[in-house]
C-alpha cells in the first residue's frame, strides 16, 4: 500500500523541520520528513484528537 503523505501546514516548502502525517485504517501515520524511511509513529483518530490541540499550542 503506497502511503499519501502530507505535510503540516505550518512548515515552509524549503523548511528542513517538518512533520508529515499519512492515514491508514485505524490509524494517523506520523513521520519525520527529514528521516522518511525512519521510524513512525502510529496514533488511533482518539489520540491524534487530543494531541493536536495540544502540538497547535506549541
Amino acid at each position: 500500500m503506497k502511503l499519501e503523505w502530507i505535510k503540516s501546514s505550518y512548515s515552509t516548502p524549503d523548511g528542513p523541520d517538518c512533520v508529515e502525517v499519512a492515514t491508514i485504517p485505524d490509524h494517523i501515520l506520523v513521520r519525520d520528513s527529514k528521516n522518511p524511511t525512519g521510524p513512525r509513529l502510529a496514533l488511533t483518530p482518539a489520540t491524534w484528537a487530543s494531541f493536536l490541540p495540544y502540538a497547535s499550542k506549541r
